[in-house]
């Protein structure tokens, strides 16, 4: 799926879903994760993964 069929499934723009994919965001709602692990049938450790913040 590309990211504009998922960002149009999900009601986010473009951009957003961008930078979720890359990392650079610090917070995600709640309600915008449900929408992408709808739209991806996943579940949300399918695609979150924890990283320590280096010093």
């Amino acid at each position: 799926m590309s990211l504009n069929e998922l960002a149009d499934k999900v009601g986010i723009t473009n951009i957003n879903l961008s930078k979720l994919k890359t990392g650079k965001v610090v917070a995600v709602r709640f309600s915008t994760l449900n929408e992408i692990c709808k739209a991806l049938k996943c579940q949300p450790g399918d695609i979150l993964e924890y990283a320590e913040e280096e010093e």
